[in-house]
């Protein structure tokens, strides 16, 4: 399978403004790009490129003041098998993990634990290790929070989404994060493309998705308490601690974002 990726970002700038943009697939799916998903700016500007501690391709710029558009068009190969089903892997205790995972077992700017801790206890204490408390922490999540595009909000938290119940689809993420590692299940958050390959119509409109990945039985596994089912094709931007770690802008003074396009769809035969 082939699947065509990207965006457009138009931004309004009032004067000179540093960005940080994190936008570029995954390096894990590098193998897999078949038409590279370059970063284009209209105006050019110089940009430099980095990797941050967890792995994800970042992109510096300066906007000049005025209107700038980023965007891109790539095209991936795609297995085209839905997301991995592993009901038999086991949930490692603490002290078996490696060091590399322990970092997502803390509190993190939008998951509190701290907070958290004793709801996730009473709710999931008596559900049984490994996959399936992980798969009862997206049905529940799943079935707590009303989805809504209207419900966002860049400040709201696992507790708020918790609170509220109600939210998108990065709230419903941070919330089975924080509760996974309440119960001692590294958790991470995910941010990538996903379209509606396989699923029926009537089809929402695209932006970035937000998912987790769990680790359990010596590896990472994809969850994802927004859709509570196996999706085909998933396109992997960023990962880390939750979303503050994987904004796919960070713009360092005032802007405004005038539009902002995403898609991602399948190539049929001669498309």
């Amino acid at each position: 399978m082939k699947i065509r990726v990207g965006y457009e970002l138009i931004y309004d700038c009032p004067q000179p403004t540093p960005m940080i943009l994190t936008l570029n697939i995954h390096y894990t799916r590098a193998s897999d790009i078949l038409i590279p998903d370059f970063l284009t700016t209209d105006p050019s500007v110089p940009m430099a490129a980095y990797r941050d501690a967890f792995g994800n391709w970042c992109t510096r710029i300066v906007a000049p003041e005025g209107r700038i558009r980023i965007a891109t068009t790539a095209v991936v190969k795609d297995s085209g098998e839905p997301d991995e089903i592993a009901s038999w892997a086991p949930q490692h205790l603490v002290q078996d993990l490696p060091e590399e995972t322990l970092v997502f077992l803390l509190g993190s700017r939008y998951c509190e634990t701290d907070q958290l801790s004793q709801v996730a206890w009473d709710l999931f204490n008596s559900a049984p290790t490994g996959w399936a408390r992980v798969q009862a922490i997206c049905d529940f999540v799943h079935n707590h929070i009303a989805f809504g595009y209207e419900h966002a909000h860049p400040s709201k938290s696992a507790l708020g989404a918790f609170n509220e119940r109600r939210g998108v689809c990065r709230d419903f993420a941070h919330l089975a994060i924080a509760f996974c590692r309440c119960m001692n299940i590294p958790a991470r958050y995910c941010t990538g493309y996903l379209g509606d390959i396989g699923m029926p119509p009537p089809y929402g409109p695209m932006d970035f998705a937000g998912w987790f990945e769990a680790y359990l039985g010596g590896r990472w596994y994809t969850f994802d308490a927004r859709n509570n089912m196996p999706r085909i094709g998933r396109v992997l931007i960023a990962r880390g601690r939750d979303a503050a770690d994987v904004a796919i802008t960070n713009t360092f003074g005032p802007n405004t974002l005038v539009s902002f396009k995403v898609f991602t769809d399948e190539i049929t035969e001669g498309g």
